[in-house]
C-alpha cells in the first residue's frame, strides 16, 4: 500500500556532502570536538526534533568531499528546521563547505507504486 493511502509519511533522508575548510583544519582535534559540542550541537538540539544523524569520513577516498553527514528526519519540516539550525552555526560555510545536498526517501518508488522494494538488497 502506498504511504499516502496508509496515512504515514515516509522519513526524509538527506546526504549532506561537505568539505572541511582551512579554519576547521587549523584547529586541534580537541578544539574541533569542543567547537562542535559547544557551537553546533546545542543549536541543533534546541531547534530540532525528530532528526538523527550518522557521519562518514571520506577524505581518504575523495578530494571533492571530505565527509558525508547522513540525516534522517521524521518529515520535511523537521529537515528544514535542521538546515536552518545548522546555518545559524559556524558549521555552515565556516568550518565546512556544504558541497551538495541529496535528499530523498528510501524506496520511494516502492511506496508510490505499492510494490516490493526489490532494490534493497542484503546478502
Amino acid at each position: 500500500m502506498p504511504a499516502e493511502e496508509s496515512g504515514t509519511t515516509p522519513p526524509v533522508t538527506a546526504f549532506m556532502l561537505v568539505k572541511t575548510t582551512p579554519e576547521w583544519l587549523a584547529l586541534t582535534v580537541e578544539e574541533r570536538v569542543a567547537a562542535f559540542t559547544t557551537q553546533v550541537l546545542p543549536v541543533i538540539k534546541a531547534k530540532t526534533t525528530g532528526v538523527r544523524s550518522r557521519f562518514y569520513d571520506t577524505e581518504f577516498y575523495s578530494a571533492r568531499v571530505t565527509d558525508v553527514w547522513v540525516w534522517e528526519a521524521e518529515d520535511h519540516h523537521a529537515y528544514q528546521l535542521l538546515v536552518d539550525a545548522l546555518r545559524e552555526t559556524p558549521f555552515w560555510d565556516r568550518y565546512f563547505e556544504v558541497v551538495d545536498l541529496l535528499v530523498g526517501t528510501e524506496n520511494g518508488y516502492a511506496r508510490t507504486y505499492g510494490v516490493e522494494a526489490v532494490t534493497t538488497i542484503a546478502t
